[in-house]
């Protein structure tokens, strides 16, 4: 029988985090003239947090194999961009713009593949994650063409892009991410199904 508590840890992280996201989002939403300094080490320590959150959900192998499957490619880059973040957190505005940018629109590209999945796995609420996952996508993309150079219209969008990614992966750990007590390991699977094959 295979140990639950890997996916329960990678749940709760994701919840956690994404939480602290939609927290973060709101804040620099509503104080625009908040630190460049402190917005670049406060989101490169939650990249880096999300990234090692991702890597302990991709091998922990959840029922549906939905909301993990691409993270472990995405955790590396997290970690990585997190790190860079957290040695130069004010040194550019345009690196955090990018580096966010390209982490929330890569991240909501992947989620669109997991609604396509979800659907076909009989989810119902594979639209949500769709529907989130497109917004995500758009101020992804709104946030790596930097539209003003006002720091404070950029902080705002940073702000809106976080608040859409945290409640992005909300969604998607509460709708993807199902937790079974007595779920068999895998070699069992594949064990069974080579006894049908002979």
């Amino acid at each position: 029988m295979r140990s639950v508590a890997p996916m329960r840890t990678a749940k709760i992280g994701y919840i956690i985090v994404s939480v602290l996201l939609c927290v973060l989002g709101i804040l620099l939403i509503a104080v625009p003239e908040f630190s460049i300094s402190v917005v670049g080490t406060i989101c490169g320590a939650i990249l880096i947090v999300f990234g090692a959150i991702r890597l302990i959900g991709y091998f922990s192998k959840d029922l549906y194999r939905l909301a993990f499957q691409y993270d472990l490619a995405f955790g590396i880059m997290m970690i990585t961009l997190g790190v860079i973040m957290l040695w130069h957190p004010g040194s550019l505005m345009n690196f955090i713009c990018i580096t966010l940018g390209l982490s929330f629109l890569a991240d909501g590209l992947f989620k669109i593949q997991i609604a396509i999945d979800s659907k076909t796995f009989g989810i119902r609420e594979w639209w949500l994650i769709l529907a989130l996952a497109i917004v995500t996508v758009i101020f992804g993309g709104i946030l790596i063409a930097r539209p003003s150079e006002s720091s404070s219209i950029l902080t705002v969008l940073i702000g809106i892009s976080m608040l859409c990614e945290g409640i992005l992966n909300i969604g998607t750990m509460i709708t993807a991410v199902k937790i079974i007590k007595h779920q068999q390991p895998d070699v069992i699977e594949v064990d069974y199904y080579e006894e049908r094959e002979d």
